[in-house]
């Protein structure tokens, strides 16, 4: 089982957990979640007018051993308005997901993905848990 939870923070709340979504599903190949702004095919959606997420913006999907993996998907532009750090808990330092770029999530392991706009103090915290 993949546990999601996510949160939109403007800069004037950080560190609240108001608006807090959460997202599941089990750890089954095929299986999937998006993070995005386009309700229809994301389970954590974000705001409307927070363009510097794209409609579709994190993939999770579950691969033929029940591992799970998170890919930054490339949209309509060269150069993203967001960056993405990823931060496994237990780990030195964040790492950049680069843009296009997949990440697998450690089996037991938890961590937080962090979509940062790069023209405002905006973010969207995507916490998870691989449960075994």
């Amino acid at each position: 089982m993949l546990e999601l939870t996510m949160a939109s923070v403007s800069g004037t709340d950080a560190g609240a957990t108001a608006g807090m979504q959460m997202a599941d599903a089990p750890s089954e190949p095929g299986a999937m979640l998006r993070v995005g702004r386009d309700r229809n095919v994301c389970r954590l959606a974000t705001p409307d007018d927070w363009l510097f997420v794209s409609r579709v913006h994190l993939e999770f999907l579950c691969g033929p051993e029940g591992a799970w993996q998170v890919t930054w998907l490339r949209g309509s532009h060269d150069d993203p308005s967001s960056e993405v750090r990823f931060t496994l808990v237990g780990a030195a330092a964040p790492q950049t997901l680069p843009y296009g770029g997949t990440a697998k999530l450690p089996l037991g392991g938890s961590g937080e993905l962090i979509i940062q706009d790069r023209t405002g103090p905006r973010s969207v915290n995507v916490g998870f848990y691989h449960e075994v």
